[in-house]
């Protein structure tokens, strides 16, 4: 495991305690002496009164670019987690990806299927700003945390990977089951949302609540999602000539694990609020 420290751009914190601003370039070093690895910058109890005349953005800009170049003094590789998405006016996505390697697009994630699907749908918009060490971050995983089942988190874990999201584990990790374990560390699903490439996904086609998402992969695959946001079970179809592949493309069924041989389309029964993550090797000839 790897040490985290969450802190506030602000005077204090969002609960109320001591924030950084004004002793940036101190805690930075107070970090690193610690060997903290990642930092998590919150936007709360911002002294905006001294910058007059600036917006939240530009405010944000200073703040953020004096805490980054804080960090690389240190000569410790820290990485840098910006939270000011919720803030619908800093836009983090347009100008962070000098500044940090992850921003925050949306508001704050609850355990339930509902909120799951919001946070995804606020940072699918953003599918052109996400690349290698500058990613949009939706907020943590919730899985294992009980409000959905076992099939709504794979969906989970599956549509974070398809936007290229940062994975960061929500649950109590001396509580798991076998079930939360499974899905945390699926290396195949992992793989998928930490492909070289660095592309966010984006959806393909959507038929009332049966959704279809890919996410170009490296080498020319891709990773494509077969999803069912309705209560009950359904058939859901992709033709790959949609995906812009016109021959054979060797299919994986990455969650089943499971080789489907090569082929041009896949259709499956899809269970309710379920997913079928598939892996799409380059196009062969045939």
């Amino acid at each position: 495991l790897k040490l985290g420290i969450y802190e506030d751009a602000g005077t204090a914190t969002c609960a109320g305690f001591p924030g950084s601003y004004g002793h940036y370039a101190q805690d930075a070093k107070t970090f690193a002496s610690w060997g903290a690895d990642y930092l998590k910058l919150d936007w709360c109890n911002m002294p905006f009164g001294d910058f007059p005349g600036e917006t939240h953005q530009q405010v944000a800009q200073t703040l953020y670019t004096q805490m980054s170049d804080a960090l690389t003094a240190t000569g410790r590789p820290i990485v840098f987690s910006m939270c000011n998405g919720w803030d619908s006016s800093v836009q983090p996505q347009t100008w962070a990806q000098p500044v940090a390697n992850l921003w925050r697009t949306t508001s704050d994630i609850s355990d339930s299927f509902g909120s799951m699907l919001s946070n995804f749908s606020q940072n699918v918009q953003y599918w052109r700003d996400a690349r290698p060490v500058a990613w949009n971050d939706p907020d943590m995983l919730e899985v294992g945390n009980g409000g959905m089942t076992p099939v709504e988190y794979r969906t989970h874990m599956s549509l974070w990977a398809l936007l290229a999201a940062p994975l960061l584990a929500g649950n109590d990790l001396t509580k798991m089951t076998p079930d939360t374990l499974a899905i945390l560390t699926n290396r195949e699903v992992v793989a998928i949302d930490q492909d070289p490439a660095g592309r966010q996904g984006d959806r393909v086609t959507a038929e009332g609540p049966l959704e279809v998402w890919a996410k170009p992969l490296s080498r020319g695959g891709k990773a494509v999602g077969l999803f069912n946001l309705s209560d009950q079970p359904s058939y859901v179809e992709v033709n790959y000539a949609d995906l812009g592949i016109r021959t054979l493309v060797a299919t994986r069924d990455v969650w089943a694990a499971k080789d489907l041989g090569k082929l041009r389309s896949y259709r499956v029964l899809v269970m309710g609020h379920g997913v079928v993550l598939l892996r799409l090797g380059a196009p062969s000839a045939g």
